[in-house]
């Protein structure tokens, strides 16, 4: 009863996008609700596909990661969420420390998911990678100069270096990911002579980015893959390209190349938790992957299934393999980080 009037009073409030499918089932059963900070144009085909394919609806509303988790924070265990959908393992983190997820109990996920692609708990999965690396100019840098993220910070590239606002998550994850694997000193270190080699202020988002490379105003810069490829995508002869960083394990601020996820856990507020957990066992299989990955040129979470081929042709890499969820551990430690680092 507590259930069902949180989803009147939240379809009151807001609109809830239904994905209906033509399987005759489709009416017979209760939809899922699904909260997600994933643009609706990359999961509603997911969405659409598993409800064609199973006759289960889905019924999902986007919004920006914080706003979402303060609703569910607020609905509590009347909230009418079955399953959250989100970017980044800080706020797949933060969702499950915050008690806003229930493990699932499921061999298939654990079969699916690599170990350090899910939370310890198994309150939530990864279900598309995503790279944060190192990106250069083509026409000024020899990538044979290129080793690490800490070589950044080294006088070579003073005056060179461009990087997004430390207030989005994504660098904070990587920040993150550096105190994990070296300790707070060293990580600030290597942080404050990132600072000290900008070329420019700190840009708003990676595209910001990878333009300053283009135009001549630094040479180096750190972004996620996809957003690369998206560029490239329109533009295949931009004079930019991708490397990966600490390949050598003898050498860097972490261990491999950093990757983050986006995720997804089961609400710990729903009553339909063998149909939530059926739906995200789907989500970390082929067909989903599939769409997940190739939608945004993410990688799959899913060691089996393979890479957009353009996603494929940037080679492969040796990834950071410490557990994403210490990105969460780890991230107001970042923050204060980067805050007394002068990087913002």
């Amino acid at each position: 009863m507590i259930r069902t009037s949180a989803l009147l009073a939240l379809g009151a409030a807001l609109t809830l996008t239904a994905c209906s499918g033509s399987s005759d089932d489709a009416g017979s059963k209760a939809p899922l609700i699904v909260y997600s900070s994933r643009n609706e144009q990359l999961i509603k085909p997911v969405f659409d596909r598993y409800t064609q394919d199973t006759g289960q609806p889905i019924q999902f509303i986007t919004g920006k990661e914080g706003p979402l988790l303060q609703r569910m924070r607020s609905e509590g265990q009347g909230s009418p969420a079955d399953l959250l959908i989100t970017v980044d393992a800080g706020n797949l983190w933060k969702a499950a420390s915050d008690d806003l997820l229930r493990p699932a109990q499921s061999e298939t996920l654990d079969d699916r998911i690599p170990a350090h692609l899910r939370d310890p708990e198994s309150r939530w999965y990864g279900l598309s990678v995503r790279a944060r690396t190192i990106i250069h100019s083509t026409e000024r840098v020899d990538p044979e100069s290129l080793s690490t993220y800490a070589a950044l910070a080294d006088p070579e590239w003073d005056d060179r270096l461009c990087l997004r606002t430390s207030q989005k998550v994504y660098n904070q994850s990587l920040v993150a990911m550096m105190i994990s694997a070296q300790g707070e000193q060293a990580a600030e270190a290597v942080v404050r002579g990132w600072v000290n080699n900008l070329a420019a202020e700190p840009f708003s988002n990676d595209n910001a980015v990878m333009e300053a490379i283009v135009a001549g105003q630094c040479d180096v810069g750190i972004v996620n893959t996809y957003y690369f490829g998206r560029m490239q995508r329109t533009d295949p002869d931009i004079p930019l390209a991708l490397f990966w960083p600490n390949q050598d394990s003898e050498l860097g601020d972490i261990r491999g190349v950093h990757v983050n996820v986006s995720g997804a856990g089961i609400a710990a507020s729903t009553d339909q938790f063998e149909a939530a957990q059926a739906f995200l066992e789907w989500l970390a299989g082929p067909e989903a992957q599939e769409i997940l990955a190739d939608g945004n040129l993410e990688y799959p979470a899913n060691p089996t299934v393979p890479s957009d081929p353009l996603v494929k042709a940037w080679g492969d890499f040796v990834p950071n393999v410490i557990n994403v969820s210490e990105a969460g551990k780890l991230q107001p430690d970042a923050v204060r980080l980067m805050e007394r680092a002068g990087y913002h």
